[in-house]
């Protein structure tokens, strides 16, 4: 039979320690976790809920649910560990996160190991065991990219409206392409897999053109619906276009996609005023 969740109770103080650590940039990751695991817990979460939104096992969950539980804030930090004792004190360490977390002064994209070790006085090595046991990698950077409508909010408003609440009997339908898709082969047929041996291949390939991949995502099912063209323009989307409707007959389809230009020629307009049931959004 399984054991109950201990039941978590957090006092105003409790709660406002435990969020400002969320909220602090040099907080490591696995404070953070144990943090969000009690602050969830006291809203009336499951350990099972809990470890799906964190992405951790359910041992994990409730190893720092009763730790929190019996010692308080005191339970959430580590405990002591065997071996030699870390030489490096806590202020040297915040002292990497704090810099790691500042663009560096000579204007370099982004502090290296040896870089950040000269800086603070430390050995390149020291820098890189702080950086691995934070998980800090500050040599990957992601894009993103402000959208400049000014009616941006409106139209989430409106697109998330769609997805959870659709109109009756409508289909949502997401759409994309992916184009210019290289058709590969390799010059000679594989051997196959033999005992002793892996199936082997050529190492050159010969290149059949290129394709353009148009997918429908249904998002109440998961069903997808797609088809390759060898180009991309509206006519091919055209042509997509009525593949979804001999698809979906007789029901009112929301077609969400980007805004590219084959998606609003005069011949799609047309279209869509030929085709009432179609709404792009």
């Amino acid at each position: 039979m399984a054991r109950a969740a201990v039941e978590i109770e957090l006092s105003e103080e409790e709660e406002r320690r435990l969020r400002a650590v969320l909220r602090t940039p040099s907080a490591s990751q696995q404070q953070a976790l144990r943090a969000r695991i009690v602050l969830r817990a006291a809203e009336g979460a499951t350990n099972t809920q809990i470890a799906a939104e964190g992405g951790v096992s359910l041992p994990t969950v409730g190893l720092w649910r009763r730790s929190f539980s019996e010692r308080g804030l005191a339970g959430l930090a580590d405990a002591p560990r065997s071996g030699r004792p870390r030489r490096i004190p806590d202020a040297q360490v915040q002292r990497v996160l704090a810099t790691t977390l500042e663009p560096p002064p000579d204007g370099s994209t982004h502090w290296s190991v040896r870089r950040l070790a000269a800086a603070t006085g430390l050995s390149p090595t020291t820098v890189h065991r702080i950086w691995r046991e934070h998980k800090l990698k500050p040599h990957q950077v992601r894009s993103f990219k402000f959208s400049r409508d000014p009616r941006l909010a409106e139209k989430i408003v409106d697109l998330v409206g769609l997805y959870l609440d659709p109109p009756k009997g409508a289909l949502v339908l997401c759409v994309d392409e992916k184009t210019q898709i290289q058709a590969l082969d390799r010059s000679q047929p594989s051997l196959p897999l033999k005992r002793g041996k892996a199936q082997r291949m050529t190492h050159d390939y010969k290149r059949n053109g290129t394709t353009s991949l148009y997918a429908a995502l249904e998002v109440a099912s998961g069903e997808v619906t797609g088809s390759c063209y060898p180009q991309h323009r509206h006519q091919e989307f055209l042509a997509f276009l009525n593949q979804l409707v001999k698809a979906y007959p007789r029901r009112p389809l929301h077609v969400v996609l980007d805004n590219s230009s084959t998606h609003s020629t005069p011949e799609v307009e047309r279209w869509l005023g030929r085709h009432k049931r179609v709404h792009l959004a």
